[in-house]
């Protein structure tokens, strides 16, 4: 069975403790739709900035001193690691006051937290990639890492659903990908603009015009909790094992390293053993509206 964890990197906090944030810096802001933003920071101790590594789907605790800490995954290139970024939707306390700072403002990070995409274990494989709104932004890392080795995988596919075509995250890129002849996007909208041309409807229905090869394809899926058990199971049905299909859940996440228990799910803890599982390690709690 391939595990969703390759090799985790040491987490960056401050005085060696994992649960004291270091500080970094906002060095440009930039809007993606009316109520999400990407944060480009850097570490104010250049030292911590060379040894801070990530892995596509870990994320990080962003603190804000009075405020609160939230856990947000890292949205950049793994291979830069001359500065992160955070893209964030403005939905709550934490979020709304990161909406409110400057660029040059700080923020504490510590970090990076949890399980990751199988990049490794999938090579030689068709990648499939599901996301569901801020959903693509746990997802561009490995993006990233798979367009850069793109030699190392069979086909590579991004089926992506968003509310609107107003509320496309990351569009230019988006846009650029789709010009690529090595990696399908399709895209999929809830409520299509004059201008829209593409599918309408939710982003299994995109599945209709994907061939999926079951024995040699591996699924990521991040997006809404409705929106990863329809994906799930829709590639069940479609014959992919369960082993081979990645689900990132998203909880109400305090210390990042499983002593708190406000992410448990079931015996598990979403800081910890996840946020990446396979269906396979979650199958008798992934259906479960209680859990």
């Amino acid at each position: 069975m391939i595990t969703a964890i390759d090799q985790r990197p040491d987490v960056v906090s401050g005085d060696a403790n994992a649960m004291s944030p270091v500080w970094a810096r906002i060095v440009s802001r930039c809007q993606e739709s009316s109520n999400t933003a990407s944060y480009t920071m850097k570490f104010v101790d250049p030292e911590i900035g060379r040894r801070y590594r990530f892995l596509p789907g870990q994320f990080n605790m962003m603190y804000l001193f009075g405020v609160g800490e939230a856990a947000i995954s890292v949205s950049s290139d793994p291979a830069n690691s001359d500065s992160l970024v955070h893209t964030i939707r403005h939905v709550g306390s934490v979020t709304f006051a990161v909406d409110r700072l400057k660029v040059g403002q700080c923020v504490g990070l510590r970090g990076p937290f949890g399980s990751n995409w199988p990049l490794e274990s999938c090579k030689g494989r068709d990648i499939l990639l599901v996301a569901g709104g801020i959903g693509i932004a746990p997802l561009r890392p490995a993006i990233y890492q798979l367009l850069k080795n793109r030699d190392q995988y069979g086909r590579v596919i991004l089926l992506y659903g968003i509310r609107s075509p107003q509320d496309m995250i990351f569009k230019e890129e988006v846009e650029e990908w789709m010009e690529r002849r090595d990696f399908q996007v399709l895209i999929t909208v809830d409520y299509p603009s004059e201008n829209w041309t593409g599918p309408v409807g939710v982003v299994t229905k995109l599945l209709r015009r994907v061939r999926v090869d079951s024995r040699n394809t591996s699924v990521f899926v991040c997006g809404p909790r409705v929106m990863n058990r329809a994906a799930a199971h829709s590639f069940l049905s479609h014959y992919v094992p369960e082993d081979q299909i990645f689900v990132s859940l998203e909880r109400n996440m305090r210390c990042g390293i499983g002593q708190c228990g406000h992410c448990q799910y079931g015996p598990k803890f979403v800081c910890k053993d996840g946020p990446v599982f396979s269906y396979a390690s979650v199958r008798n709690l992934f259906g479960k509206d209680e859990v």
